[in-house]
């Protein structure tokens, strides 16, 4: 005789037991969806849930609307394709980084903000008319609204739309800016001057970090400071818990001839990985179209007992996520669809480096034990017949 069983009248105990037992995050959307009970007896910020595998935030393709609130994320343990409402980060307005799962927005004002593409919650942080070298700001004073002073003391000015495109290369955040009770720091990497700049959550503007100019090419918040790397390979580590900056400096094998450099958290070991690019040359329909392809990846390990560093000619399980994200590291093996010793990378530079508009988009997987570099499977070369901008992003899903 069987016994039919209401599952919708579990105790709340159990539902959220179950609940904490899940890793995915669809996996616990679903969960939530079943009934009311179910969802009463749950987060809507489960914060036991793991950081899940990147998505590849796509560009806007030729027959969409430059006002489309729709933006389009490839998810490689699924290979599926998401469409999610995301009015915020149109084409009118430009991103300049995603971490922990956060985009970090600009638009044609003094605003930054930041948002949560799946939870569509949004923080701001102080406005660009708050960096310190940012003497004024009049809104009125048409394709001059900012005014700003270089090191050596003179003024020069920028209007909305400069500001918007070109003064913020990258912000990472030492942690998710969701919880609200707890602090997390920004850190804005300066794309003209180089200066690092940085904020607390609540903070009404912006520090630099002085004695850190330079350490421009990418930053990772590791052990309690931000770790900020220069063309070189060299390593800036900045403790920004006190009122004043402390700096100090961590020499690296001396990087000559690569092209751009990222640090990557690895399982509480610090990474520096050096990116290799070639110029390159393509005619077709009789146009000369200049672009750059990524053909090669070297990584080091910091050891700290030395400190010294080591060649890595394997990653084993590990695949790394680089581009204009927060760097990222995940054990392949906890996913499907991701391969380790593989280096999946975005093109984070061709928006500075060239003019060129025809060539693709320089993203693809490299695969660090034999040098090849293979295409994403949403990303076929002459997918798009020309890049798009934005280019794409990795953005780490994330419920809270």
């Amino acid at each position: 005789m069987s016994i039919l069983v209401d599952w919708s009248e579990l105790q709340p105990e159990l539902i959220e037991s179950i609940a904490k037992k899940l890793k995915v995050h669809k996996d616990y959307v679903r969960f939530r969806a079943v009934c009311s009970n179910w969802r009463k007896s749950t987060s809507k910020t489960p914060k036991h849930l793991p950081c899940q595998l990147p998505w590849l935030m796509l560009p806007q393709t030729n027959n969409q609307n430059r006002q489309s609130h729709l933006r389009a994320f490839f998810s490689l343990s699924d290979n599926k394709t998401y469409r999610l409402s995301l009015p915020e980060a149109s084409n009118i307005r430009r991103r300049c980084g995603s971490s922990h799962g956060w985009l970090v927005i600009l638009e044609e004002t003094p605003a930054v903000f930041l948002i949560n593409p799946l939870t569509r919650v949004k923080h701001h942080l102080p406005p660009l008319s708050s960096f310190p070298n940012v003497t004024k700001f009049n809104f009125y004073d048409i394709g001059r609204e900012y005014t700003l002073k270089t090191s050596e003391g003179d003024a020069y000015t920028c209007s909305l739309k400069e500001m918007r495109d070109s003064f913020i290369k990258k912000v990472v955040f030492s942690s998710s800016p969701s919880d609200s009770h707890s602090d997390y720091f920004a850190l804005a990497i300066l794309n003209q001057t180089g200066d690092l700049a940085y904020c607390k959550k609540g903070d009404s503007f912006w520090k630099f970090i002085d004695n850190a100019q330079s350490y421009s090419e990418d930053a990772v918040y590791h052990n309690g400071c931000f770790y900020a790397v220069s063309k070189y390979g060299t390593i800036a580590v900045c403790d920004v818990s006190q009122s004043l900056p402390n700096v100090s400096f961590i020499q690296t094998p001396l990087q000559v001839g690569g092209d751009m450099q990222y640090l990557v958290n690895l399982d509480d070991e610090l990474l520096l990985v050096t990116r290799y690019l070639e110029l390159g040359f393509d005619v077709d329909q009789h146009q000369l179209d200049i672009f750059y392809k990524t053909t090669e990846f070297r990584v080091y390990k910091l050891v700290l007992n030395g400190p010294k560093w080591e060649s890595l000619s394997k990653l084993d399980e590990w695949a790394l996520f680089v581009g204009e994200n927060s760097s990222m590291a995940f054990r392949a093996s906890d996913f499907q669809g991701c391969k380790g010793n593989q280096i999946y990378f975005t093109d984070d530079y061709s928006e500075w480096n060239y003019d060129g508009a025809n060539g693709d988009h320089d993203l693809g997987v490299y695969d660090l034990e034999d040098g090849c570099v293979v295409g994403l499977p949403c990303y076929p070369r002459k997918f798009y017949n020309g890049r798009r901008w934005p280019p794409p992003i990795w953005v780490t899903p994330s419920l809270h």
